[in-house]
């Protein structure tokens, strides 16, 4: 796994010149290069914060409880990492909770209403006008990836689409963000995960990236800067699975 430099300090630190005496000049940052952007929580936030199966009892007759119980917390983590196919799981599970229902009317329902882009965010992208490359960095499964890459065209808006499925791992899985950065061709520290999760944004640090967490509160520039201005310097790595047994797909 690279690492990021130790010759080039972020925080300020002074480096000796080679006479021995020591330069207060400001090193130059290490160039982010491409934008890493989570799906869920970030580019897809629900109006009033609230689930997508928020009202699935009254539409489709389904306790969510039990959608939780015998779908997520049973099939979800062989799903999410591409071990198992969500249709077919879905085939198996329906029975215990929702026999009234195909595996495509559920999916239809889910991915509909778990679909609001939030466009001041995606015009907060755009509007730094090419300095960064843009990709996606997400915890999906297959088809809901391909949903949201092409019926939400998020195609038109990012380079690329980097999910747990497709490389059997995901955030905050270290495997993950070294995988995405041999991808890419990018060393860690050139690439900047923007996220809503505490945990994923501290695992993307230890792994050698830039990354900022998107609360709302601030701009997408204000985020990139902090994260940018922040020292590099891998910790252990913060362990934890994939899997979200609350259909939020673990962003």
């Amino acid at each position: 796994m690279h690492t990021c430099a130790n010759t080039v300090f972020m925080d300020g630190r002074v480096k000796p010149d080679h006479d021995g005496q020591k330069s207060h000049t400001r090193l130059p940052a290490m160039t982010v290069r491409t934008l890493m952007i989570d799906v869920d929580g970030a580019v897809i936030r629900h109006p009033q914060g609230l689930r997508w199966d928020h009202d699935i009892e009254t539409d489709l007759g389904v306790d969510p409880a039990m959608l939780q119980s015998a779908f997520f917390a049973v099939h979800w983590p062989e799903v999410i990492i591409g071990r198992a196919g969500l249709h077919e799981r879905l085939a198996l599970a329906l029975p215990n909770f929702a026999p009234h229902l195909t595996p495509e009317a559920i999916i239809a329902y889910w991915f509909s209403k778990d679909a609001h882009l939030d466009q001041g965010f995606l015009d907060q992208l755009v509007a730094l006008d090419g300095r960064y490359g843009l990709h996606l960095a997400t915890v999906q499964e297959h088809l809901r990836a391909a949903y949201i890459w092409n019926e939400l065209a998020l195609k038109d808006h990012f380079a690329a689409i980097h999910y747990a499925a497709d490389y059997g791992c995901g955030k905050p899985d270290p495997a993950f963000f070294e995988a995405v950065a041999q991808r890419t061709g990018h060393a860690p520290h050139e690439l900047l995960l923007i996220d809503d999760s505490t945990r994923n944004v501290a695992a993307a640090r230890a792994s050698g990236w830039r990354a900022g967490l998107w609360d709302g509160t601030r701009t997408v520039a204000e985020v990139i800067t902090e994260a940018e201005l922040r020292p590099c310097a891998p910790q252990a790595h913060p362990r934890g699975d994939t899997k979200d047994t609350k259909g939020r797909e673990g962003h």
